[in-house]
């Protein structure tokens, strides 16, 4: 009867247990930063979106480059873009070129300068639901990811994009 008694708490206790976790392991999941925190390879080898000049305090140059299920997407204007399309954004200084301005006998030419950052959104609709299904990252120029703060503001942000959280257009060609 001892026996029977232990038997019946243990399994009780392994019961509330299990379902006090099991809700809290569910809670957990619906919880997925909505960060990207490694850089992805080979993006440098992705095709040309569109190239971009911020003025202001950025007075930036920039490359958007796309994975090829990006640039598919692209292509067909297929939106949303679909999971697995990655979008980086290369960001550099904005100088002024004395060599080529020598060449042209005034200063007109200006050029990427020192790089600034490396941004990504990569698009998993499950994985980054909570953020209209796009990851976001931001690296700066020494590799390091940005802080959460800055994070906080891309999807908020892109939100406002009218082609699923994404500004930039296919960069028309001839």
């Amino acid at each position: 009867m001892k026996w029977l008694a232990f038997l019946l708490a243990t399994g009780a206790t392994w019961s509330g247990a299990l379902a006090f976790t099991v809700p809290a392991s569910r809670q957990a999941d619906k919880h997925v930063p909505i960060f990207v925190t490694t850089i992805p390879p080979g993006y440098r080898d992705w095709k040309l979106i569109s190239v971009a000049h911020e003025e202001g305090s950025l007075n930036s140059l920039g490359a958007v480059l796309g994975n090829d299920v990006a640039i598919k997407a692209y292509r067909e204007a297929k939106l949303p873009f679909p999971d697995g399309a990655i979008i980086a954004a290369l960001h550099w200084s904005h100088v002024s070129s004395e060599e080529n301005n020598k060449v042209f006998g005034r200063s007109q030419s200006f050029v990427a300068g020192p790089s600034t950052n490396v941004q990504f959104m990569i698009k998993d609709a499950k994985k980054y639901a909570t953020t209209g299904g796009w990851g976001f990252a931001h690296f700066n120029k020494d590799g390091t990811p940005g802080e959460e703060a800055l994070l906080k503001t891309c999807s908020p942000c892109h939100a406002k994009a009218s082609r699923d959280f994404v500004f930039t257009l296919y960069a028309p060609s001839y």
